[in-house]
């Protein structure tokens, strides 16, 4: 009995503690778009999630939980690997791979994932144009995922993240940082009725340290006139500002419409509140037939269109279970022609 109550105060401590953070930082926290770096953290990964319209912190119950919600992953018993690709517009791809195992004590997972984009030319004000050289701009996190389920009904997690962006091809316009992500899920019994929350990209901010005039010095006073480096020109490194991480919580709610057997009717709500836009909701549905699933959703309040559909196959094998899972999201004016160049993803998960 004393046990049982000890574990009643973890969990209220927990949701109270991932409930009220974004309570407490709310003076840091305002809906002003371009005021957030490292935008590629808020790029979603999974067919299964994004075809539900990225309502998912509820239903994150697989390998791709180190990314919605890190309490997710102690939901499932085996030990799991993800491949994800999402193919964006402007020649803009995006990689993400994820490896659990279960132990003792909890489960444990590894994770990257990898923006990048093709070559660009070089351009300098000396020649004034390309210079014949190249370079690509990347962004990079590294993952480090604890999970664990405290009762048959709650679980929490949490990842570690190492960051790191870069703009160019020398070590000054690259710059590293890292966040945590913090998640919760309640099952609360009647109809498989989930509550998820978690709080994402939560950590310090970012400055990029950038020496032009290559004297060593940096956030110099350009009006001063002073020529610190003897090059005959003034100090030419302005004043570099800190910049937020894309840090983001989510409330959601997911329930069983209807199951019997291996079909099943999902559906899920959720609310997501960013530093650097206006509060979103999401709504999501997927309907399972045997191994075969179709999804759909749509996100509310952004400024283009956020519908987005995609389908699901689960194929038994031998040694393991595989999800093959796709999906399509809609992007309005920003799409382009052709079919390859529309956001599309597609992921494939190994239970094992």
């Amino acid at each position: 009995m004393k046990n049982k109550r000890c574990n009643t105060h973890i969990i209220l401590t927990l949701v109270a503690l991932i409930t009220l953070l974004p309570t407490l930082l709310a003076a840091d926290i305002f809906p002003k778009v371009g005021t957030a770096g490292l935008q590629f953290l808020k790029l979603g990964v999974d067919g299964r999630a994004i075809g539900m319209g990225e309502a998912y912190t509820a239903v994150s119950d697989d390998i791709s939980s180190v990314y919605w919600n890190p309490a997710g992953l102690a939901l499932s018993r085996e030990n799991q690997i993800m491949f994800s690709h999402t193919n964006w517009f402007a020649d803009i791809n995006h990689e993400f791979f994820a490896a659990s195992r279960n132990t003792d004590f909890g489960a444990l997972a590894l994770s990257i994932s990898f923006l990048h984009m093709d070559y660009m030319d070089i351009t300098t004000e000396e020649v004034f144009g390309p210079t014949g050289e190249t370079f690509s701009p990347y962004n990079l996190a590294l993952g480090l995922t604890y999970s664990n389920q405290f009762t048959d009904r709650f679980s929490f997690g949490f990842t570690g993240k190492y960051l790191r962006e870069s703009l160019g091809w020398e070590a000054q316009h690259t710059v590293n940082g890292y966040s945590i992500d913090l998640g919760t899920t309640y099952n609360t019994g009647w109809r498989n009725m989930i509550i998820g929350m978690a709080l994402r990209n939560f950590g310090p901010d970012l400055e990029y340290t950038i020496d032009n005039d290559g004297d060593g010095l940096f956030d110099e006073d350009p009006f001063d006139l002073i020529d610190n480096d003897g090059d005959g020109l003034i100090d030419e490194d302005r004043e570099e500002y800190p910049f937020k991480l894309p840090m983001n919580f989510s409330l959601g709610i997911a329930i069983d419409l209807y199951r019997s057997g291996n079909n099943a009717l999902i559906t899920s709500i959720q609310l997501d509140n960013c530093v650097d836009r206006m509060e979103t909701w999401n709504l999501g549905a997927e309907y399972k037939m045997g191994t075969f699933a179709i999804r759909a959703g749509h996100q509310f309040n952004y400024d283009e269109a956020g519908l987005s559909a995609g389908f699901g196959w689960r194929v038994p094998v031998t040694f393991a279970i595989v999800d093959i899972d796709y999906a399509y999201t809609y992007m309005g004016d920003l799409e382009e022609s052709g079919l390859l160049s529309k956001a599309q993803r597609l992921s494939l998960k190994i239970k094992y």
